[in-house]
């Protein structure tokens, strides 16, 4: 009987700690309280109207050979690593606050142009499951994703800035490949796949992608629509205009895998 007892005792610890694991990236439903009707995106003859939010086409254009943090490095680090019980500015776990450039540079060890004396890259890529972040049960982060951190480190772990509108936004013929499902691995993957699907929202297959897209959660929850809970997580304002118009544009013409 103490046999049998003491094995349910490691059962209920072990569940405990999963459920606990999993809060790790938790945030509320992405629907609000309040009754609302979601914008009709999928009717292609009826034209987005983005005349309140015009694209900013002014600024320095990106280069696409550059890594830019608030752009590249920032979101990835947001989704995987920057909230309760991490990283964020109030847990802040081992001194370590991944919510911006300047606590990225404080506190993560970032060694310009050196990946060996990065305790950043070096804890991104341990083989270790004990030692790697971010932690089980969450994923370990892509090999793109981790080419992109080390691209920015060894480019001088600059705090570059451009516009994606600068120029002018092209929000004709969108491409899921191409302009969708990059912003969607780098922001919102982290928390939203099928080992974490917060809100019970997973967003790791075209297909989930695409059932998201019609039900007016994705144009949502990226645009700051009133009744959405604003994403991504922990942002401080929303994704570029452009990039918002170009989901947008995306969702109208049916969401095609393209």
């Amino acid at each position: 009987m103490i046999r049998k007892h003491n094995s349910w005792i490691f059962i209920i610890a072990g569940a405990v700690f999963y459920a606990l694991s999993l809060n790790s990236c938790k945030h509320d439903p992405v629907l609000g309280d309040d009754p609302i009707t979601p914008v009709d995106t999928t009717d292609i003859s009826n034209p987005i109207d983005s005349t309140d939010n015009p694209v900013d086409t002014s600024g320095t254009p990106c280069d696409p050979e550059v890594v830019y943090f608030e752009l590249d490095v920032l979101p990835i680090l947001r989704s995987n690593c920057a909230f309760g019980g991490c990283h964020d500015d109030n847990s802040a776990q081992d001194g370590v606050i991944l919510t911006s450039y300047t606590s990225v540079i404080n506190t993560a060890d970032v060694e310009a142009f050196d990946l060996d004396g990065s305790d950043l890259y070096e804890v991104i890529t341990d083989d270790d499951p004990d030692k790697r972040m971010p932690p089980p049960p969450n994923n370990p982060l892509t090999s793109q994703q981790i080419n992109l951190i080390s691209k920015w480190i060894l480019q001088g772990a600059k705090n570059e800035t451009c516009n994606p509108g600068a120029g002018g936004c092209d929000t004709a013929a969108v491409s899921f490949a191409v302009q969708v499902l990059p912003v969607i691995n780098t922001n919102c993957f982290g928390c939203h796949n099928d080992d974490v699907p917060n809100a019970g929202i997973s967003l790791s297959s075209y297909e989930k992608i695409k059932a998201v897209a019609e039900q007016g959660l994705l144009v949502g929850v990226i645009s700051w629509a009133p009744g959405y809970d604003p994403m991504p997580l922990g942002a401080q304002s929303p994704l570029p205009q452009c990039t918002i118009d170009q989901i947008e544009s995306w969702v109208a013409a049916g969401a095609p895998n393209n």
